[in-house]
């Protein structure tokens, strides 16, 4: 395919000296019909002025063309006078298009050191290397593969703010050393985890015993706009599991539908070989077999699933405090967790919300956490 030449372009007033003479008439005559100064023409024809709006209306009016006509005229010239400048704006352009630039570089995922550049052209190659280097990718304009399982919303592509999100978690996972994953130890663990369900604080203790069976837990604020909960993948030519989240819904019973729900994917090495994508919006039907699988793995975690659906048959629709409270004792499990599951089951979501306590500041100081105000 050839390359375009771009037409030669002229100065306007080489076009009107042309019209002029066409006509027979002076620079002089000319003047005088527009009622304009004889030396605004000659200004112009030489290339001394440029055509204004109003001199264009003028012209038209006399030679029968537009004023459309002659500012065209005048805007090609202008800008056919304008040096050759170098490809970073719209480099810079494409970057801040595809990935969420400002954000990563406000949170520190990617840095760069501007004492060390010496223009935007530079800086926008040293842009370009961070964010090939934070994605794993060659050149920006390369598709990210990463393998992985994920609460989000449900789109068929991942969104630049979910794949930054979980590229940091990625970024954090790999400076941990833990164990060696190994699967019968978490299902051995699993009645361990589950005790720590009757009481917030005792939620600081998940990330040691997870450590402690190979698994990696992560905590990061999510980019705005991200619509993500959370994650599980592999590292290690998938050998060590990774469970990454958000923490954005800060409330006992969200946190621990999350976890158990990831642990799910674990425990079935899910997220090995392809990307599973599950919708957190509850309004919606699960989509895929795998995510509906960790789903009622993580409600029966919660409250096993059959006590829980007879207790709502008990008592919907006049459910009270005390048969919360008295139930929740019964299941060994906080109020606030139970009352995340008559909510889901109910879609009654105004209920017992006076006992779902936040507990984002409780898990952050012992997670290994980006955010929320804790630094890295």
């Amino acid at each position: 395919m050839n390359s375009r030449v771009p037409a030669e372009v002229f100065p306007p007033g080489e076009f009107l000296a042309d019209e002029l003479a066409a006509r027979g008439w002076s620079q002089t005559l000319f003047a005088e019909i527009i009622k304009r100064p004889q030396k605004l023409v000659n200004d112009i024809i030489l290339g001394k002025r440029s055509i204004t709006p109003e001199t264009a209306t003028d012209f038209a009016q006399a030679l029968g063309t537009s004023a459309q006509f002659w500012m065209n005229l005048e805007s090609a010239w202008q800008l056919s006078k304008v040096p050759a400048r170098d490809d970073s704006i719209s480099r810079s352009a494409a970057l801040h298009d595809r990935f969420p630039i400002k954000e990563m570089m406000k949170r520190g995922w990617i840095v760069i050191d501007d004492a060390l550049l010496i223009d935007g052209q530079h800086r926008v190659g040293a842009l370009e290397k961070a964010v090939c280097d934070f994605f794993e990718i060659a050149s920006i304009n390369d598709e990210i593969e990463f393998r992985h399982a994920a609460r989000r919303n449900y789109q068929k592509n991942v969104s630049a703010h979910q794949w930054a999100w979980i590229f940091r978690v990625n970024q954090l996972a790999t400076s941990l050393k833990v164990s060696p994953y190994s699967e019968a130890a978490l299902r051995g663990r699993i009645r361990d985890l589950e005790r720590l369900m009757l009481e917030p604080e005792e939620i600081r203790h998940i990330p040691r015993i997870l450590l402690e069976c190979g698994v990696r837990l992560v905590i990061v604020e999510p980019i705005p706009g991200s619509e993500i909960q959370g994650v599980c993948f592999w590292i290690n030519e998938n050998r060590s599991p990774v469970i990454g989240l958000t923490l954005k819904g800060d409330q006992i019973d969200k946190f621990w539908f999350d976890f158990w729900h990831e642990i799910t994917h674990v425990l079935n090495g899910d997220g090995k070989t392809e990307i599973i994508i599950d919708d957190f919006d509850e309004s919606k039907p699960v989509k895929d077999k795998i995510e509906e699988n960790a789903n009622r793995e993580a409600a029966n975690h919660c409250v096993p699933i059959g006590v829980m659906r007879d207790f709502i048959l008990r008592h919907d629709p006049m459910f009270s405090e005390k048969s919360l409270l008295g139930f929740a004792r019964i299941v060994k499990r906080h109020p606030g967790i139970v009352a995340g599951q008559i909510q889901r089951r109910t879609k009654r979501w105004e209920l017992f919300k006076k006992h779902q306590p936040r507990i984002r500041h409780i898990i952050t100081q012992t997670a290994l956490t980006d955010g929320y105000g804790v630094a890295i």
